[in-house]
């Protein structure tokens, strides 16, 4: 007999991906309930609590997909095997988990799903955590050498950190989700070191460190390893380098990412050839270059045309447009270049502040509403630039957008992973373009 849950059929092992989404995303009335209890009785069940031999906690308000990707290249290069697990997805859920950098077939999420189903009994569970305890039974079958997981939130109470990792990594700590995790950098620095281990190294991106930070970090006995201070970096015309007291990584290709991330990223591989036999018998300068040079993901300052310049951003929060607006502003320009913006966000974000960076950069906005859960109106947007022009959806902002640009002009597309997927999803799009 077919369980009802929340008015919603519970699926079978053979359903679609997409009818299990739909159910998983009615299982919880939250969207998001912080909180481990829940989650380890479920874990516990399903044994899935050491995914692998090394397991690498990725947190921060910025950055960390784009760390994440890079560890998980040099780590491939050097021979072993790795899985990630990152969030939200851009297009497609299977996005969510790779495994030697390649997405997974939708019939083992629904497999996996109908697992955890069966087993957590009465719990209730959101969506994210179910995503990641299929992404940890996910794991634990293929029988890794490394799993990296990203943070969803936070990190003390996030649903990642059921898992003890041997090294945790903060890629930076501003302003966002503050009415989770607090209102000011002491408070957020105090949830994402929730992710340390007494004894383990944690590897902190950030140059200006709240003293949450060195707290938490003395009281359970975590050894810390700050970029910028236990590491430098010198930047040159077409390589740079990287060194710390142990090791030097020389004349190194310049990334795509941003190169606050790829220090970052080298940090804990450093960190790993201290830790970790493994690590030490497998990594070579060449993986780390081959990183490097192949390390990119969609919608991080994306450039999908020139001439005119269209660039897709999932940019969301003051943080990430202020390095948006340095890049925007180093794009060549001439005298009569233009420079437009389609934006869409959600409502929860600091929408003032995330737009009042790009302001000085922007010469007309097209402004959209985001049709999502917690999606921002176009006149919401509108209270806080001028010289705009509003939309009732991203893809209406875009079409008519494109029709006006001339081939001088800089278009940005930015204000959330929703924007930048329906960009990417309308149908021939580049067809379109001039």
């Amino acid at each position: 007999m077919k369980e009802i849950y929340n008015n919603f059929i519970k699926p079978g092992v053979n359903s679609s991906l997409d009818t299990w989404l739909v159910y998983l995303s009615n299982q919880h009335n939250k969207i998001i309930d912080l909180g481990l209890d829940r989650l380890n009785i479920v874990a516990s069940k399903l044994d899935i609590l050491n995914p692998a031999p090394i397991v690498i906690t990725v947190a921060g308000t910025n950055g960390k997909g784009t760390t994440c990707h890079l560890l998980e290249l040099i780590l491939i290069n050097a021979g072993l095997k790795v899985g990630v697990y990152n969030s939200p997805h851009l297009l497609h859920y299977t996005e969510r988990v790779r495994i030697q950098g390649k997405t997974l077939p939708k019939e083992l999420f629904c497999r996996v799903f109908f697992d955890i189903e069966s087993k957590k009994g009465t719990t209730k569970l959101t969506y994210f955590e179910y995503a990641t305890l299929a992404a940890l039974q996910l794991f634990k079958e293929t029988k890794l050498d490394v799993v990296i997981l990203e943070v969803g939130l936070g990190g003390r109470l996030d649903a990642t950190n059921i898992v003890n990792s041997n090294i945790a990594v903060i890629t930076s700590i501003a302003l966002d989700h503050t009415e989770f995790l607090g209102s000011n950098r002491e408070k957020i620095g105090y949830e994402k070191a929730g992710i340390f281990r007494p004894g383990c190294y944690a590897v902190i991106g950030e140059m200006d460190i709240p003293n949450s930070i060195y707290s938490v970090a003395q009281d359970i006995g975590s050894k810390l390893f700050f970029c910028g201070i236990d590491c430098q970096f010198k930047l040159y015309n077409d390589y740079w380098n990287w060194k710390s007291h142990d090791y030097f990584f020389k004349k190194l290709p310049i990334p795509k990412i941003p190169i606050c991330n790829a220090v970052t990223a080298l940090a804990v591989i450093s960190c790993l050839l201290k830790e970790d036999s493994i690590i030490r018998r497998n990594i070579t300068l060449q993986a780390i270059k081959l990183g490097l040079i192949n390390a990119k993901l969609p919608g991080r300052f994306q450039i999908i045309h020139k001439n005119p310049y269209i660039i897709l951003d999932v940019a969301h929060n003051p943080h990430a447009s202020a390095y948006l607006a340095d890049k925007i502003s180093c794009l060549p320009k001439h005298r009569d270049t233009k420079v437009y913006a389609v934006v869409a966000m959600l409502s929860n974000k600091d929408i003032k502040n995330t737009l009042s960076y790009l302001i000085p950069h922007v010469d007309i906005w097209y402004l959209a509403s985001l049709n999502e859960i917690l999606g921002a109106s176009s006149d919401k947007l509108a209270q806080y630039v001028n010289s705009s022009y509003k939309f009732s959806t991203v893809e209406d902002a875009w079409l008519k957008v494109i029709k006006r640009i001339n081939k001088q002009d800089i278009l940005l597309v930015f204000g959330s992973f929703h924007t930048v997927a329906k960009v990417i999803e309308i149908e021939k799009f580049k067809s379109n373009l001039i």
